[in-house]
């Protein structure tokens, strides 16, 4: 199972935003996670359709958006249209969680579900079939640079275990205080894509640092 880093655009210099796509690039970075919030579904709010559309003028790496907003079906096609490669959304939005992931499959763009702390694994297990990944939050959503919840480890295990029984290629992605020391602990429960924010922005380093979350790194 090969393993993906997103860099959390939540931590990058917005005045300098292409210049921090640039360093994502050159440092081997796999995907940008854009996480976009309404300051309904969560306590705060980001950005939106027309930055996602200047974003993509100016970079071909995969573009990860996560949609953390009350009613995600209502804009799937106008994110789809602006460039997003993969669109996760909240099982406890208000959408219907299956018309959702039908319209997300329309636009020919990856789906995944998102699933907050206190949702169980047992929840997203109806939709694995429809599923291209599913969105674990190892932190509430709605802030970056939180600390990594060490209850949500259980809950990757269980829903790897069920992609697994069913046979199904299904990535797995965590997102919430990831850096070298819990990388290692989502990988072995069995995520494969690793969301990541102040840890690769604040990094002297940021290539090797993006190693460390995709392998163990030698002492």
């Amino acid at each position: 199972m090969k393993n993906f880093v997103s860099a959390s655009v939540l931590s990058a210099d917005m005045l300098n935003f292409s210049s921090e796509i640039r360093k994502l690039e050159e440092n081997g970075i796999d995907m940008l996670h854009f996480d976009v919030m309404d300051g309904v579904f969560v306590n705060n709010i980001t950005f939106g359709i027309p930055v996602l559309e200047q974003v993509r003028k100016v970079t071909g790496m995969t573009l990860d958006v996560h949609l953390m907003i009350t009613d995600p079906l209502r804009y799937i096609e106008r994110f789809a249209a602006c460039g997003a490669d993969i669109i996760s959304f909240h099982l406890e939005s208000c959408s219907d969680t299956a018309e959702t992931l039908k319209a997300i499959r329309s636009c020919g763009v990856k789906a995944a579900l998102a699933i907050k702390p206190s949702t169980p694994a047992e929840a997203v297990f109806e939709y694995l079939n429809d599923l291209d990944m599913v969105l674990v939050m190892t932190v509430e959503p709605g802030f970056g640079g939180q600390s990594f919840i060490p209850s949500t480890v259980d809950k990757i295990r269980s829903i790897r275990e069920k992609i697994t029984s069913l046979g199904l290629d299904v990535d797995v992605e965590v997102d919430g205080g990831i850096n070298g020391e819990t990388a290692a602990v989502v990988r072995e429960a069995g995520a494969n894509v690793l969301v990541s924010g102040s840890y690769l922005f604040g990094a002297q380093d940021m290539r090797k640092a993006a190693l460390s979350l995709k392998e163990d790194m030698p002492c």
